[in-house]
């Protein structure tokens, strides 16, 4: 009876190392477009679960077994597909960066007039992290153990590049067009703009408690957007 890829990866059959893995897999009788189609929705499947729970539990504390089972696949396809436990959370690092990079690319700042493009990248950023809080905690993880993981990705640096671009682009509109201030450095202006929403979703229990305001309540959470945003705007004016 010819098994899917899938099929083989939900086996209790399967095999033990990654090499045996490897075998297992080249010897279903898919064609081409059928295999790359199952790897590609088993490849997704694990990234979504390792993404869940390195934000959870760090590198050091994450299971590759408990990743397998969340994403409903033999954790020996991890292996064969991804190499080891730090392979994968290096490529899940890389999958929330290329994934928020992309979204901020396809808000075409380019086409917009300069205060409406960065009141849209700003609004962006914080609508991203209210949506997304393992980005949050992968992240909260990766700089406690140093950032070795981003240092060491060339993708990274890579997927960031475009975006300090078009900032830099977006700033020199609103200076030809008399709205923005010379002397911006568009690397301090992404870092205040992460920052600002970043703090306030990574804190947000913290801030509750001190400050005695719910900070999870849709409308607290949406006069803080409105507030970075009119803060932003206002740092940027002539």
């Amino acid at each position: 009876m010819t098994r899917t890829i899938g099929e083989t990866a939900r086996s209790g059959r399967g095999a033990a190392s990654r090499s045996a893995a490897e075998a297992a897999v080249l010897a279903q009788p898919l064609s081409g477009s059928e295999a790359e189609g199952e790897g590609n929705a088993s490849r997704a499947a694990i990234l979504a679960a390792a993404r869940a729970e390195f934000s959870a539990r760090g590198l050091s504390g994450a299971r590759v077994k408990t990743i397998a089972e969340r994403a409903g696949v033999n954790k020996q396809l991890i292996y064969y597909y991804f190499g080891s436990k730090d392979d994968l959370y290096r490529a899940a690092l890389e999958a929330v960066y290329a994934e928020i990079r992309a979204f901020e690319l396809g808000l075409k700042l380019g086409d917009l007039p300069a205060v409406e493009a960065m009141a849209a990248l700003v609004g962006f950023s914080f609508d991203y992290l209210a949506r997304h809080p393992d980005f949050i905690g992968m992240l909260n993880h990766e700089n406690a153990q140093g950032a070795r993981h981003v240092r060491a990705s060339n993708a990274i640096r890579a997927a960031n590049s475009p975006l300090i671009e078009l900032i830099a682009a977006t700033l020199k509109r609103g200076v030809a067009t008399r709205v923005f201030r010379r002397g911006v450095d568009p690397v301090e202006l992404y870092i205040s703009i992460a920052g600002m929403s970043y703090f306030f979703f990574s804190n947000r229990l913290t801030l509750s408690s001190i400050f005695a305001r719910d900070l999870a309540a849709a409308a607290i959470e949406a006069s803080y957007r409105a507030h970075v945003v009119a803060l932003t705007l206002a740092g940027l004016r002539p």
